[in-house]
């Protein structure tokens, strides 16, 4: 049979890897600033682009999206080449796909810091960037798909079933949690409220890890693992089990970040039950990778690659071993909302993500400039400081998370909490902050030392742009072979492969989501929850701006911990006006949703302005560009008109008399702080819609405030 004579394409796997490689530098060292602002508050710098609450959505997105994206696209486009015998189906939507994605990074960077954020994590980029992300992702399954349709390889390998199901479900995760009515350029309000939020939040929120941050990357692994290791897939039937039983159970699984909330009890149950599930087709992945290298670990021991690969496979089975624990409720009773939880992350985006990362980029980049390595050594010396920058990263913030959840649950023997102030429960891990802050200080020196390794090896080569490569035609007619297995019909037909997998993966989603949405019963309505005045609306948008929802939550959970520390516990019906929800994830400071009338207004102001003035050894950033700075009203009628098209019961008095409503009410605020003589309030300040949204929550129903 006459061979076809094609090229790689190399340029553009080149700029992926090196955008990666900017990128994770960028975006991990914001997270070690985030670090060290956690127990040195003073680095917050007064300046509202750099605090805390800013700066936590800059840093989750350049690692996810800029860094772990990067190296999707690079890895993607570099093994799909190889793999189909094919050149990328469009090299101008190839320099599209690049280019577009990273002025998308840049958009994020600049609005995220500027606070123009939605609140929801992983997903806080607002309505324009969404709609900008969803055209590239176009870009990017025509450029893959159109590639599979000009395949000169009949079947399609097991690495490019995980590329085509993460494409698709990336797109359909995305799309249904980013349906928002704009009110301005930058600024959206979700067309879902409270509880039914919560569940398209975390809906998403945990099948983003679960498609994007790990169906692409088990690709990869399927990819370059048995190249670096020069051994076939330990078992194909394997691979074929992983795939499918992942992809269908994954999705049912993001209920488990809600337990113990609001949410009705058959949603959280479902979560719980799909997730112990997944750890099956988890671990026959990690099995399927390590027993690859069965009869190779000789030459693990020599090769640096196949080292980061092992601990990345390792990291992966043990997140998603840990992950199913979790939703198990008497774990998550422990653990959720402290430190635990960042812990269990960054086993997995540390571990998995960076490790497999690490490998490919060193696999990768010394092919397309044809040559070798710089140094094995300082590969060598890159994986020990990146493994042991791991351990101390998360075995201090596992320890702070058990003290945490101890200290918060214990009662003296007269019944009263032991440690009644919460801030007690913050200092007493200041010093597993700092050894968090340790470990990712190692974690990046190791990433600084890729970064030169890679410059001096790209030094001794030369991009080969246009890799010469020639493989027979694609037979038109397919002959079964005697025995062939039956999985090899679906991968003969890709796009009977791409539409069983959005098959798969929609059962889960419409099965959750349809009847939550649907069912006014799954919400029972509460008579005294009125929606927020204009002036508390305003005030709830500056806490989103200002990213307060990364520190603390407000939804009091039926634990008597809680209740005696907080208030009565949350009800679904008082969330029914909240677009978007705001239940936290995270308490590094106390839950808010019983704040309000718990504190005068002028103690508000205060602990805005110097926090440790009224809780002294606080470690919450100062805010004091919400005293000095006038608040904009420009758009508050057009957010009352969002808020009517939403269900919102608004009046139309109330919408035509925005500017009044709001001066009146602001009025009373200031007056109020008048009264202190250290404070002077003209009542146009930013500061007054913060605190009149403070003081509102939780006052809709009687609770025993506390």
């Amino acid at each position: 049979m006459a061979l076809e004579k094609f090229y790689y394409d190399n340029k553009i796997v080149r700029n992926f890897a090196f955008a990666t490689i900017f990128w994770g530098v960028i975006g991990m060292l914001v997270g070690l600033l985030l670090a060290c602002q956690l127990f040195a508050p003073q680095l917050n710098l007064e300046l509202p682009w750099l605090s805390f609450g800013r700066l936590r959505p800059v840093h989750t997105n350049a690692v996810i999206f800029a860094f772990v994206g990067n190296a999707i696209f690079a890895g993607i486009y570099y093994s799909l080449q190889r793999l189909l015998k094919a050149r990328l189906f469009n090299d101008l939507l190839g320099k599209i796909h690049f280019w577009g994605w990273q002025l998308i990074i840049v958009a994020a960077a600049i609005t995220l810091f500027l606070g123009y954020s939605t609140s929801k994590e992983y997903a806080e980029l607002e309505w324009p960037i969404d709609i900008a992300i969803t055209l590239i992702w176009v870009v990017f399954g025509i450029n893959m798909i159109g590639t599979i349709l000009r395949r000169r390889e009949k079947h399609l390998y097991v690495a490019i079933w995980f590329y085509l199901a993460t494409w698709v479900t990336v797109a359909v995760l995305h799309i249904v949690n980013s349906i928002e009515i704009p009110v301005s350029m930058w600024k959206s309000y979700s067309v879902y409220a409270g509880v039914q939020d919560a569940l398209v939040q975390w809906w998403y929120g945990h099948n983003a890890v679960a498609f994007f941050l790990t169906t692409p990357v088990l690709g990869l692994m399927y990819y370059f693992l048995p190249k670096a290791a020069n051994r076939p897939v330990f078992s194909y039937r394997l691979s074929i089990i992983h795939f499918w039983a992942l992809i269908f159970l994954y999705i049912w699984a993001g209920p488990h970040h809600l337990l113990y909330t609001a949410l009705p009890d058959w949603a959280q149950t479902l979560g719980t039950i799909f997730s112990i599930m997944l750890i099956a087709p988890s671990w026959g992945g990690m099995i399927n990778g390590l027993l690859t290298l069965r009869g190779a670990w000789d030459r693990v021991r020599e090769n640096p690659i196949l080292k980061f690969m092992v601990v990345a496979i390792t990291a992966y089975g043990m997140a998603t071993l840990e992950g199913p624990l979790l939703s198990i409720k008497s774990l998550n009773a422990i653990a959720h909302y402290t430190d635990w939880i960042p812990a269990h992350v960054h086993v997995g985006t540390l571990g998995w993500n960076g490790f497999m990362i690490f490998a490919v980029m060193y696999w990768m980049i010394p092919r397309i400039f044809d040559t070798k390595m710089y140094s094995v050594k300082l590969m060598n010396t890159h994986f020990w400081i990146g493994t042991l920058g791991i351990i101390f990263w998360t075995l201090p913030m596992y320890f702070a998370g058990f003290m945490q959840s101890l200290m918060w649950k214990e009662f003296a023997p007269d019944g009263t909490l032991m440690y009644g102030n919460f801030l007690e429960t913050v200092t007493q891990i200041l010093p597993m902050y700092m050894l968090r802050a340790l470990g990712g200080a190692m974690y990046i020196s190791g990433l600084f030392i890729l970064v030169y390794n890679i410059y001096k090896t790209v030094q001794t080569g030369k991009l080969i742009a246009n890799e010469a490569a020639e493989a027979p035609a694609m037979e038109k007619v397919y002959k079964k072979h005697r025995g062939e297995h039956w999985h090899r019909w679906i991968e003969r037909r890709p796009l009977q492969l791409t539409l069983w997998s959005t098959v798969v993966i929609l059962i889960g989603g419409v099965m959750e989501i349809v009847p939550m949405i649907k069912s006014e019963d799954n919400v029972p309505k509460i008579e005294s929850v009125r929606p927020y005045t204009a002036l508390e609306l305003e005030g709830r948008d500056l806490y989103i701006r200002e990213g307060c929802n990364s520190c603390h939550s407000q939804m009091v959970r039926p634990f008597r911990s809680e209740t005696e520390r907080y208030g009565e516990y949350s009800k679904a019906g008082e969330f029914v006006f909240d677009h978007p929800f705001l239940w936290g994830s995270k308490r590094t400071g106390p839950d808010l949703h019983r704040i309000g009338g718990k504190y005068p207004h002028s103690w508000h102001y205060n602990h805005m302005d110097v926090p440790e003035s009224m809780s002294p050894g606080s470690i919450m950033p100062p805010y004091p560009w919400l005293i000095e700075d006038d608040l904009d009203i420009t758009h508050t009628q057009a957010k009352l008109e969002a808020m009517v098209a939403l269900g919102v019961p608004y009046t139309e008095q109330e919408v035509a008399n925005v500017e009044n409503d709001m001066a009146i009410q602001a009025g009373e605020i200031a007056a109020e702080l008048n009264k202190d003589p250290n404070i002077e309030v003209k009542g146009s300040e930013e500061i007054i819609a913060m605190i009149a949204y403070l003081q509102r929550l939780g006052t809709d129903i009687k609770t025993a405030n506390k």
